[in-house]
């Protein structure tokens, strides 16, 4: 029977995936003659598909992958495996057969390279490695095809056991004419008849060689039926071709099934098929199987292979069974870089044979089933898991898991790129942690306080360290490279205002600190004031700031001092640096140093209004009792004396006090006085009359005392300006409390001031 060119649609089974790299240097293509069709196996070397075309006798034939079922080819195009498959029937439409023996296949294969279209012309010839069965069923990816042996013409003469096609005759002997006819049957349903030429239109192939009578089909077409044999879906078609010769009606019957899915499951391929396909074996009872054998990527299997990698075959009463796990020997594993991230898949190509007879042992049938097994395209993203303990002060982290064909080629910490030598030699641990399921994984180690890691004022005393980790990784061998990004970050409760360490000094007190991180979150200060250079100057301290630490030299009596438990052999003197908040000015860490110094000569007009005073009366001529002395009220006497020298201690609202007002200044004023005495008048020294006194002034600045003094109170913001004087008093004295009498400016000094120095005061 001649059949013309074809029209049909195939279902084919292909990965559809880019960005694919060509194998080495091979060969244009490769041939190979297998047990019922020719495989020709071809390198993709660009973008542009490959291009087979048959020829007959009658001119090329496009062979395309959506096509190609209905003549029996079934071409297949894997970018990301980098080949195009192609598999010709040895029944197919432009093969030369001869005695079903010996076929010989001629295609040319259209190649594009460098633009330019290049022809290769491919003849083989093959020969089935095996006596043609009875009956052969292939099932291949976008198609079955059902071959069986006969003698044609012959008078169908033995008794039909098949019940379907039984029922079928008489319709088959009415219908029939000396033209071979195709009866398609349905369980259920009516026959449908119709000519050869009316079922190559609906895209089947029927063809009568020298010995056999073959049927093709692509998958899905509308007179098969999906059935379930033993739990699985096998699609099934039954078509029967016969004839009327003379007064005999001959039928073939040409049915054929196919097992349609495999499956994926737990990491492994999983292949299963009815031990006793049903449909093609019409009387159980006479059902016989001789042979199953397996190939997997042409390579067929015995017991110690299938132990050796893996697999598990089970053939039992029911169902046949074929486990492959996943990446196992025998299959292929490809692995690829997609949008940045590592993805893989795992294929096998199934070949099953199954030899079995229906009529206890007499005419063989053998099932063929090709299938193309592959996995979904697995995506593996890093994951990263952080290991860090905060009170190790170091981040640990973990980024995995790898297969085993990736490694990690550099790292990235915030910016900066090593190699896993370079970080190692840097001292950054970088260490692989293996798995028992061949994967792996990588821990990096890098501490808090390492320069490379970013530092982060966060919250009120909460510093946060993060670290950005670009990991760079390779797929071997090919070398495709890709990257993952992980941040980690930790936060600690490690931020603290910082803290001057004073030390006592004979002449004063030396503070020192040394730069933090953070230094710019605080403002250092005196009081109300920053502490800048220029009121190191004002005041006469000394102050030196480098890149390292800063120092603060404070002379004694300079302003900023408090002094305290004041006695005529020591006093203490306090001064004070206040930390406060850059931003809302608020005091959060006070740096105090308290220093005890002998005393000499002494004046303190304390914020509260109370004047302490130490003075030395040894040069007084005569030579004066210090135990004699008073202030402007005489009932005030020294809290302490020695040989030479008085304390006083009193407060500005009492004892006699003074005040004068002036546009800006409060002054208070008082007197050492002494009882009455003369000295020998020729001699220029000092007398303890009273126009020779030792006259005590407190100084405030108007804005800071806080109360008038008809309160009796005093409250200032500040300490005041003292001064130790020997001159003429006031000329216009008050007593408190006074009528608060307010002049333009003080009284000027009209006698040589007593060495002494401002303690405390405004700016």
């Amino acid at each position: 029977m001649a059949v013309g060119p074809y029209v049909g649609v195939g279902v084919i089974l292909t990965v559809i995936l880019t960005n694919f790299k060509c194998a080495g240097n091979v060969d244009v293509f490769d041939t190979k003659c297998q047990d019922d069709h020719l495989r020709i196996f071809v390198p993709l070397s660009g973008d542009v598909e490959p291009c087979f075309k048959a020829i007959g006798a009658n001119g090329q034939f496009p062979i395309t992958t959506d096509g190609g079922a209905q003549c029996g080819y079934s071409y297949s195009v894997y970018p990301m495996l980098a080949h195009a498959v192609l598999q010709a029937s040895y029944f197919s439409c432009y093969t030369q057969n001869e005695d079903d023996l010996i076929f010989t296949f001629n295609f040319h294969l259209i190649m594009i390279d460098n633009d330019e279209e290049v022809v290769h012309n491919i003849t083989k010839t093959c020969s089935p490695s095996h006596t043609w069965s009875h009956r052969e069923v292939t099932c291949e990816k976008n198609y079955m095809e059902v071959s069986v042996q006969t003698d044609l013409p012959c008078p169908h003469t033995h008794t039909l056991t098949d019940v379907e096609l039984a029922s079928a005759l008489p319709m088959a002997q009415e219908a029939a004419t000396s033209a071979w006819q195709v009866m398609f049957l349905r369980q259920g349903e009516e026959p449908v008849v119709m000519s050869v030429h009316e079922a190559e239109d609906l895209g089947y192939f029927l063809a009568v060689t020298p010995g056999r009578v073959v049927f093709r089909t692509a998958y899905g077409q509308q007179h098969s039926t999906i059935d379930m044999v033993s739990g699985l879906a096998v699609e099934v078609i039954r078509p029967a071709l016969f004839l009327r010769q003379r007064l005999t009606t001959m039928m073939v019957d040409l049915v054929a099934a196919c097992t349609l899915d495999h499956e994926f499951h737990e990491c492994a391929l999983i292949w299963k098929t009815p031990t006793v396909m049903v449909p093609l074996v019409s009387d159980l009872s006479g059902f016989r199987s001789k042979q199953v054998d397996f190939d997997v990527n042409g390579k067929r299997l015995d017991p110690q292979m299938i132990e050796e990698r893996g697999y598990t075959v089970d053939v039992g009463p029911e169902i046949v069974e074929v486990t492959i796990p996943y990446a196992a020997e025998g299959g292929t594993r490809k692995t690829f870089v997609m949008d940045n991230t590592y993805h893989e898949f795992y294929s096998v190509t199934l070949h099953y044979e199954h030899i079995f007879t229906t009529d206890n042992g007499t005419l063989e049938n053998r099932l063929c089933q090709h299938t193309y097994m592959a996995t979904p395209v697995l995506c593996h993203t890093p994951f990263t898991i952080d290991l860090t303990v905060l009170e190790d002060r170091v981040f640990t982290v973990y980024v995995g898991n790898f297969p085993f064909d990736v490694e990690l080629v550099s790292v990235s910490l915030n910016g900066m790129v090593m190699t896993v030598p370079d970080a190692t030699q840097n001292g950054y641990q970088v260490s692989k942690v293996t798995h028992d399921n061949d994967t792996y994984a990588y821990t990096v180690l890098v501490p808090f306080e390492d320069p490379i890691v970013s530092k982060l004022y966060f919250v009120e005393g909460v510093r946060e360290y993060s670290l950005n980790i670009n990991y760079t990784l390779r797929i071997l061998p090919q070398e495709e490279y890709y990257f993952y990004l992980a941040t980690v970050v930790a936060q600690i409760m490690d931020v603290y205002p910082p803290y001057f360490n004073g030390l006592c000094m004979e002449d004063g007190i030396k503070f020192r600190i040394d730069h933090q991180e953070f230094d710019h979150l605080w403002e250092a200060g005196v009081g109300p004031f920053p502490l800048t250079q220029e009121l190191a100057d004002t005041r006469g301290y000394i102050m030196n700031n480098d890149n390292q630490s800063l120092t603060l030299d404070v002379p004694l009596f300079t302003l900023g001092y408090m002094y305290e438990a004041v006695s005529l052999e020591q006093f203490l003197a306090t001064f004070e640096i206040l930390i406060r908040d850059a931003k809302s000015l608020e005091v959060v860490q006070s740096s105090a140093k308290t220093c005890q110094f002998a005393t000499t000569a002494l004046l303190v007009c304390s914020p509260d209004g109370i004047v302490t005073v130490v003075c030395d009366l040894s040069k007084a001529k005569p030579d004066a009792f210090p135990s004699q002395t008073s202030l402007l009220d005489t009932t005030c006497k020294p809290k302490e004396v020695d040989g030479t020298r008085v304390l006083y201690e009193f407060a500005l609202n009492s004892c006699g006090t003074r005040v004068q007002i002036t546009k800006d200044l409060v002054i208070y004023e008082n007197e050492i006085t002494f009882e009455e005495s003369f000295t020998p008048e020729e001699k220029p020294v000092i007398t303890r009359d009273s126009p020779y006194r030792v006259i005590l002034r407190c100084i405030y600045p108007v804005h800071v005392v806080g109360r008038l003094f008809a309160e009796r109170t005093f409250q200032s913001q500040t300490p005041g300006l003292g001064t130790l004087q020997i001159e003429n008093p006031l000329k216009t004295p008050v007593t408190v409390p006074p009528k608060v009498e307010t002049i333009t400016t003080a009284p000027t000094s009209t006698q040589r001031p007593a060495k002494y120095v401002p303690l405390f005061s405004w700016s």
